[in-house]
């Protein structure tokens, strides 16, 4: 225990020393001043729920590793995996239809972590986008559930069958029409989330934006989820448009035009996509980016709990698995994140990895927690 507290203390007096390094680089204070509760002291551990910016000391890292290393030395067969994608929807639409909208939390942290959701002019001054190399967690002390976590639906095979689309399509042959009037045409800021479920972030979004000249669109490929949003008593078609869409079915169109949207917002969704149609997407999605845009995302970092957890036999691919319920997760590194959204023309403005220590106080379990959080712009 002396040892565990020795190292612990140490790897925190690092991180505190960076933290203030980074507060006194500006004047204005970290972009998301969120993410401040430091355990300084291991014997403080079940004082709260959630440890914010929680360094691994090697041992941990190294004990993480091989549990990933052994859960995922066995893969499921390539002859069983095709279903996991195209069934996906399937499988996500009977999730939707059992758990209804009493599975995720609202995301009431999005304007703390991402205040690019809003126009500038309604932005605090503290609350710019951060920069490249900024570090900080910028997370409130809410949690993100696990499926185990949050996680939206979007991938299939695009030979086969697609669930039912609410959307026309906008070209022939994949390629794109000019749209002359779409929802949300007079609007002059445009929010766009890909796989929103049943708007755990679109309603917060939505209570924000009235009477700001604001619109935000959402998709998911789930038809039960984008009729449960449509029956939520906030929804308000004034500022929101509602639709079934595939985000890995290159001829599926948006209902809006190309270079149109402020931002694109993907929480907990790209997770759900095989890690080699990845590229695809969000390649796709940053064309609907008007220049200075903004793409915002978050999901599962390497060595999260709920990949831990996983059995032998659920792997799919490498750092990929599927759920008992025929859903899948991926879990992504810092590096991998960088080269998704670069590789696709966007700048960096925020790359970061948000360790955290989760704590079940009546248990006296700890368990750690890693979350990606990024923003990337377009710049022409």
């Amino acid at each position: 225990m002396h040892t565990y507290k020795s190292l612990y203390l140490c790897s925190v007096a690092k991180y505190v020393c960076k933290f203030c390094i980074r507060l006194q680089s500006t004047a204005r204070g970290p972009s998301a001043p969120l993410g401040a509760r430091l355990l300084t002291n291991p014997e403080d551990i079940f004082q709260h729920n959630m440890w914010d910016h929680v360094q691994w000391t090697e041992e941990e890292k190294e004990r993480a590793r091989e549990k990933a290393e052994d859960n995922s030395s066995v893969h499921i067969p390539l002859a069983e995996q095709g279903k996991f994608d195209t069934e996906a929807c399937g499988y996500w639409d009977r999730f939707y239809e059992t758990h209804r909208n009493k599975f995720f939390k609202d995301r009431r942290w999005l304007f703390q972590e991402f205040p690019e959701l809003l126009p500038l002019r309604l932005r605090s001054p503290l609350a710019d986008v951060s920069q490249a190399g900024n570090s900080s967690s910028g997370r409130t002390s809410e949690t993100c559930q696990d499926h185990s976590s949050d996680p939206p639906p979007q991938h299939r095979d695009a030979d086969s069958p697609v669930c039912p689309t609410s959307v026309d399509a906008q070209a022939a042959h994949g390629e794109e029409t000019l749209v002359t009037s779409f929802p949300g045409q007079h609007a002059d800021f445009r929010i766009l989330e890909v796989g929103c479920g049943v708007g755990n972030s679109v309603f917060p979004i939505v209570k924000s934006i009235k009477e700001t000249g604001a619109f935000v669109y959402c998709c998911d490929f789930s038809p039960h989820a984008i009729q449960l949003v449509k029956e939520h008593p906030d929804y308000d078609q004034s500022v929101c448009h509602a639709f079934v869409h595939d985000l890995c079915e290159e001829g599926a169109s948006f209902p809006v035009p190309l270079q149109s949207l402020d931002v694109v917002m993907a929480v907990f969704v790209l997770s759900s996509i095989h890690p080699a149609r990845l590229q695809a997407v969000v390649n796709r999605l940053t064309t609907y980016l008007k220049p200075g845009g903004v793409f915002l995302f978050r999901d599962y970092g390497r060595y999260d709990l709920s990949q831990l957890r996983f059995k032998k036999g659920q792997c799919l691919a490498d750092h990929f698995y599927t759920r008992g319920d025929g859903t899948c997760v991926y879990f992504f590194t810092r590096d991998e994140v960088r080269s998704l959204f670069t590789n696709a023309g966007l700048e960096e403005l925020q790359n970061l990895e948000d360790r955290r220590l989760q704590v079940n106080r009546g248990k006296k379990v700890v368990m750690h927690r890693v979350w990606m959080q990024s923003k990337y712009q377009k710049t022409h």
